[in-house]
């Protein structure tokens, strides 16, 4: 019997139902379209084509994979971050919505569209932070920096497809420490999940984000430690730094920051579920 794309679509919904996942007829598509390499037309208007057995194995595998819990972002190596497309890596964070408050917050602070800045992503990952500033503030260079040689490499790869690879660079290093210059504006979604809450964590981010990118230590707060303690030395006068939050830590950071000599720019821009999530920050 011939596998057709229509029915694979159906067989694999199945199966993502099955697993109690929220929108499975949405999720099938999306395997088909970018597995196959297929445009949303082509899809529903050749529903009758058939699919060479191969390839249909091939879907019905990373359906099993997504049932089990792999995200979706990790089947298809790609993620959307402010209406720009993001390929991954198994050392970068998945982009998620909750960080688009870090860049709203970024733009507030630096409002004139055309005005040039010098932008620092510490923790850049996938570079989705700061290519979603510099896509805004086209007289804006920026420098991203990563720990992991895998998620710099990426960073690259990403910032240089949007066409934003002459106005970045990209380096491995530790937060800050080994940067010279002074910045306009500092940005950062640090780890920030303590070490033992990690094994609670959904499977979706244990089993697939990268424990460097989650673990902030003990109290979850190392990074925003290290980081506040640079502060001061990267920023330039009337400049801004950005940090992200987890939940309920905006006190615990606000004190590290203002103990490292900064000041705190009002209260931290709440999320779409109004969790505090962009702290903003002054130099003193």
């Amino acid at each position: 019997m011939t596998t057709t794309r229509a029915s694979l679509i159906r067989e694999i919904a199945g199966l993502l139902a099955g697993a109690g996942l929220d929108e499975p007829v949405r999720e099938a598509r999306l395997l088909l379209r970018q597995t196959l390499g297929l445009g949303d037309v082509e899809l529903i208007a050749r529903g009758d084509a058939a699919v060479e057995a191969r390839e249909a194995e091939r879907l019905r595998d990373l359906a099993r994979r997504r049932a089990a819990g792999e995200p979706l972002a990790r089947l298809t190596g790609k993620r959307e971050f402010w209406s720009l497309d993001f390929a991954l890596s198994p050392e970068t964070l998945v982009p998620r919505p909750d960080t688009e408050t870090l860049v709203e917050a970024a733009l507030k602070a630096f409002p004139e569209r055309l005005r040039p800045l010098r932008v620092l992503d510490l923790g850049t990952g996938s570079g989705a932070i700061l290519a979603a500033i510099l896509s805004e503030r086209p007289n804006a260079f920026g420098i991203g920096v990563d720990r992991a040689e895998g998620a710099a490499r990426q960073a690259r790869a990403n910032l240089a497809a949007l066409g934003l690879g002459t106005r970045s660079a990209v380096l491995v290093g530790d937060w800050g420490s080994a940067l010279g210059g002074r910045f306009d504006l500092v940005v950062s979604n640090p780890p920030y999940i303590e070490t033992t809450a990690i094994a609670g964590l959904e499977v979706d981010v244990r089993a697939h984000d990268p424990h460097m990118a989650l673990d902030g230590g003990e109290d979850g707060l190392e990074a925003y430690r290290a980081i506040a303690l640079q502060l001061t030395a990267l920023l330039l006068p009337g400049g801004r730094a950005i940090l992200e939050l987890g939940v309920g830590q905006e006190r615990a950071v606000a004190r590290l920051v203002e103990e490292a000599g900064l000041g705190i720019d009002g209260p931290a821009r709440a999320d779409l579920a109004g969790i505090a999530r962009a702290l903003v920050t002054t130099p003193a």
